[in-house]
């Protein structure tokens, strides 16, 4: 497009009384050759009014500077066909500077804000949406138990077809071996008979759900909207069963070119498969199995025929009166074991949390139910009910036959009879207890399948399965907080069991969240849009690709197979899978990735914009690029609360500490900066980045970098990554102090006034 420009300065919010605006508007008019006007409310009627009257003048390029671009979205909306760039000089000049602070430089460094600006708006085109020439809408889900029913029926509901595949010869999952589910409702006091065969009624009857039992996905290739699925009969034998996968500590090997890349050369899925069926968005629901107990041996799981696990004694009760296994003898007294004890006597059993608790009291009440003169016991170190599920507990509790107690299991002993003792010390009644019983429940926890198998069988270069399995200890998620049922491969959304153990009650509210992101999926990549977390964003990474070289840097880098690649290696871009962060970018050495409104010139020419003082050691400047999910809320917020921050260091979000490229950093330091600064969101196990492992890789560039700048002698101190999370708005200000501190006491950058 033809681009003209209009830059405006707000003189609002204190930013008037702390500026020289008409030097400001100085920079605007002399050094960047943009018409710049100011009032004093811009997202006001008037400033707005203002700004929409050049634009009928033929303004199409707005510069606004004044708040942070994180407020105030819609009032400086102007249109799809309008650009906008905000440069903040409210949170990060004027609000955060001491109270003593030098008013020449805060005026230069609201200076450098408006030049970044209009050099953003200068490097910035208009984003053109990337449209599919293949749309489908259809769902499929995968799992016929209580989630994927679930899932099925409330995207059937909302008017959209859905093919549901289930390994076994029937819906209905475990749930069909239950006797009782837990209450859903007031007094939250009483077992429920199982609502699953209702929902599978439901889903029979429903017109535009397709059901598949005896059934697998033999193997997904394509993207979001255009995703490509081939089935198998269950148990039946595929060319995906066992697919070759690069292992973490062969991928050197084949850097070196001493192993072949068993993946290399992975073509899009759909051009190898013309035939597979269509489908716009996968919800996974492939549920649980039971955690292995085995290993507690002082328990006598595998031992003694009367120790079960708590789903073996679910699948008894669920056929009838309870029976003894070893003789089929009624049940007058069952131990319920929580926790393995002995040694391990603080911990529960793999994989439990509180569904495992509320299952315990639900089998207890089985057997009261069965005899009432039965006992049922129940040992634990943790007993979690949470919410409603406290009255049920103390339901329990009020039964005479019910016993609870905190205790440590040290062993479970077979007698003559094939009863059993249970040995159990350090109880709340402290004492140590010998209890003898016809049936021991050890509480096995519940495992997602995609723990220990490939039920997803992607034909992604990253391999069939979850990458990040490990980092989860098996479940499928993308963001344990702000993302809930994504997983890390766009288009594919995880609920119940996968996700996390839980009741009936809370699996039920998970599929129908995870309906509705695939159903947000679908429509997001009808517009070419993107899905989450940059939700509605048009961009997409664009490729020069007569200048790559098959690194295949990006491929291995992007924390979401997005990219395939063909024998040579050279990308093979799924635009509808990429979640924008710009990984690729930051990997690509030729320099040759970048979005319409985010690039490698983009933001290296904003770096090259900061006016660096060449005679004034006092002046020494520092850039930080910062995230825009955690550490740019912080910075804003901190300015909100009045924090100060050093006005020597000049901010620059970028869309993640994965995108940034090391020729940024040799940019910065090459003009003279005297020190680059990344903040980033936590990464690890805790970890809280939005794409998943961007600050992490940054992390690992930048140590690289230290060893060029070692070369070049320059002080590897001169580079630095900090995390921080969106809630360190406090610790900001000091953590960027330090930084700052540190360099001044090394001096100037030696290249500067080069």
């Amino acid at each position: 497009m033809d681009k003209k420009y209009g830059a405006y300065i707000c003189t609002g919010c204190g930013i008037g009384d702390a500026l020289d605006i008409e030097a400001l508007s100085g920079v605007v008019t002399s050094e960047m050759s943009m018409d710049c006007k100011t009032h004093q409310a811009l997202c006001g009627s008037e400033g707005r009014a203002l700004i929409e009257g050049d634009i009928a003048g033929g303004v199409n390029t707005v510069v606004i500077c004044g708040c942070s671009p994180r407020v105030m979205e819609d009032e400086f909306n102007f249109g799809d066909d309008k650009i906008t760039v905000r440069g903040n000089i409210r949170e990060q000049v004027v609000w955060c500077r001491a109270e003593d602070a030098d008013p020449e430089y805060v005026q230069e460094l609201a200076s450098d804000y408006v030049r970044m600006a209009c050099t953003r708006a200068q490097k910035t085109d208009l984003p053109e949406p990337y449209q599919l020439e293949e749309m489908s809408k259809k769902i499929l889900v995968m799992g016929g138990g209580v989630a994927g029913l679930t899932a099925a029926t409330e995207a059937a509901k909302a008017g959209y077809e859905v093919t549901l595949v289930e390994k076994s010869d029937k819906l209905g999952g475990k749930a069909l071996e239950w006797r009782k589910q837990l209450p859903t409702k007031a007094p939250w006091t009483d077992l429920e008979d199982p609502s699953v065969s209702a929902m599978v009624s439901e889903v029979e009857a429903a017109s535009n759900i397709t059901v598949k039992t005896s059934s697998e996905v033999a193997r997904i290739g394509g993207s979001p909207g255009n995703f490509g699925v081939t089935f198998k009969a269950a148990d039946e034998k595929s060319e995906w069963d066992a697919p070759a996968k690069v292992a973490v500590d062969e991928q050197d090997l084949i850097d070196k070119g001493e192993m072949e890349d068993p993946n290399a050369g992975l073509k899009p899925y759909m051009e190898e498969n013309p035939d597979a069926e269509k489908f716009g968005a996968v919800v996974l629901a492939t549920g649980w199995i039971p955690a292995d107990v085995s290993e507690y041996a002082h328990l006598g799981y595998g031992k003694f025929k009367n120790v079960v696990t708590n789903a073996e004694f679910e699948k008894m009760a669920g056929a009838g009166k309870i029976g003894r296994p070893s003789d089929g003898k009624s049940i007058e007294s069952v131990v319920f074991v929580q926790s393995p004890g002995a040694a391990d006597n603080d911990n529960d059993f793999p994989y439990c949390n509180s569904v495992t608790s509320a299952v315990a009291l639900k089998q207890a009440k089985y057997v009261r139910e069965d005899n009432p003169d039965a006992k049922a016991y129940i040992l634990y170190q943790h007993m979690r009910t949470p919410g409603n599920m406290e009255l049920f507990y103390k339901a329990a509790q009020d039964d005479d036959g019910i016993f609870l107690t905190k205790g440590n299991v040290m062993k479970v002993s077979e007698e003559s009879d094939a009863s059993l003792t249970v040995a159990c010390d350090d109880t709340l009644l402290n004492e140590n207890l010998a209890i003898t019983a016809d049936m021991v429940v050890l509480a096995a926890g519940m495992v997602p399948v995609t723990k220990n198998e490939n039920s997803i069988n992607l034909a992604y270069r990253q391999g069939p399965a979850f990458s990040d399995l490990d980092l989860f200890d098996g479940y499928a998620d993308s963001h344990f907080v702000c993302f809930p049922y994504e997983t890390r491969r766009t288009g594919v959304y995880n609920c119940g069991g996968v996700r996390k153990a839980m009741t009936v009650e809370e699996t039920i509210d998970d599929a129908t969240g995870a309906a509705l992101k695939a159903i947000q999926c679908i429509e997001s990549a009808d517009r070419g849009v993107a899905v989450h977390p940059r939700s509605g964003d048009k961009t997409y990474p664009e490729f020069f690709f007569q200048r790559c070289t098959q690194c295949k840097r990006c491929t291995e880098e992007c924390p979401f197979g997005a990219l395939d690649d063909d024998e040579k290696g050279t990308p093979l871009p799924n635009p509808t899978r990429c979640r924008r962060c710009g990984t690729c970018m930051g990997a690509c050495p030729e320099r040759i990735i970048g979005f319409k409104d985010y690039n490698i010139d983009m933001i290296g020419s904003m770096v090259k914009i900061i006016e660096v003082p060449d005679d004034d050691e006092d002046k020494l400047r520092f850039v930080c690029f910062v995230c825009e999910n955690d550490a740019y809320p912080a910075i804003d917020m901190a300015g909100i609360r009045g924090k100060a921050m050093n006005n020597l260091i000049r901010f620059i979000p970028v869309r993640c500490l994965g995108s940034v490229n090391m020729v940024w950093i040799k940019d910065a330091l090459s003009s003279g900066l005297d020190g680059v600064m990344l903040l980033g969101c936590k990464y690890g196990d805790d970890y809280q980045c939005h794409f998943v492992k961007g600050s992490e890789i940054a992390a690992k560039r930048m140590e690289n970098i230290g060893e060029t700048l070692s070369t070049l002698g320059l002080e590897p101190e001169r580079c630095a990554v900090h995390e921080i999370a969106i809630t360190d708005f406090d610790k900001v200000g000091g953590i960027v102090q330090a930084f700052v501190e540190e360099i001044v006491e090394l001096g100037p950058n030696p290249f500067k006034g080069f």
